[in-house]
């Protein structure tokens, strides 16, 4: 299988998070019973800091389990899920709380609520995503 090419890694990033703050700012505006443009703020926001904690986490991540002398097991990337969603929850804590006017645990809430959106929404996105690539990448019969 061809590896991707940093303009397909964008092109992907851009799309999950477009895609998400398309489906998630009315649906959480109407469940928060806030207006949908300061939704829409925050998650043009959080998704801009996710990106960023992304590339830095995954950074920090390579240097202390170089793929070339740690073996990525499943225990590993379980770990690794679960302190990059764990970090994000810490940075995106009190940017939910300052943007929205609320509590830090209302604002724990949403950060749950919107775990439990992007859990299935990355499967579906990333299966979507892999089947489509085969078709663009299919040769013409």
């Amino acid at each position: 299988m061809q590896s991707r090419s940093f303009k397909e890694r964008v092109l992907h990033a851009v799309g999950f998070e477009a895609l998400a703050i398309l489906i998630v700012s009315p649906l959480a505006a109407a469940v928060m019973n806030k207006p949908l443009f300061q939704i829409g703020a925050l998650a043009l926001a959080l998704s801009t800091i996710a990106m960023v904690w992304n590339i830095i986490y995954n950074a920090v991540f390579d240097r202390l389990f170089p793929r070339d002398r740690i073996k990525r097991g499943l225990w590993l990337r379980i770990m690794h899920a679960l302190c990059f969603e764990g970090g994000f929850i810490l940075i995106g804590l009190p940017v939910a709380s300052m943007m929205l006017g609320i509590g830090l645990l209302q604002a724990f809430m949403l950060e749950v609520g919107f775990f439990l959106f992007f859990l299935p929404y990355t499967v579906v996105y990333n299966w979507i995503w892999d089947k489509l690539r085969e078709k663009w990448r299919a040769p013409l019969p």
